[in-house]
């Protein structure tokens, strides 16, 4: 996600609910750099609500905010959580297919 598109989700939940916009945006970049680095490190697949479980937990731990404030800013935030899983999840599925690619390439040649 670019900077503008992060900006966007932070108006967007400080518009739909009464919470600041330093609360929020530290809410969202810490939810978004979890779920980015859950995706670097890991190939297995998970359920929405299981992730969504996953980050609100992580997130209230990191921030210090109650669980409803975090639910109600990731919640809110869904549709830029949900585009950065899959457009991580399709880089993921690029470079397994690349090294497939460069595997097959290496056999073929030995």
């Amino acid at each position: 996600m670019t900077e503008q598109e992060i900006n966007r989700a932070i108006q967007y939940v400080t518009a739909a609910t009464s919470y600041g916009r330093d609360t929020v945006g530290e809410i969202l970049r810490t939810g978004l750099s979890e779920l980015s680095l859950l995706s670097a490190q890991s190939s297995r697949r998970f359920e929405r609500e299981d992730l969504l479980g996953y980050l609100c937990q992580w997130t209230m731990k990191r921030t210090g905010h109650p669980e409803p404030l975090v639910r109600e800013v990731l919640d809110g935030a869904g549709r830029w959580l949900d585009e950065v899983a899959t457009t991580l999840a399709e880089q993921r599925q690029t470079e397994a297919a690349t090294r497939d690619d460069d595997d097959e390439a290496g056999t073929a040649s030995a």
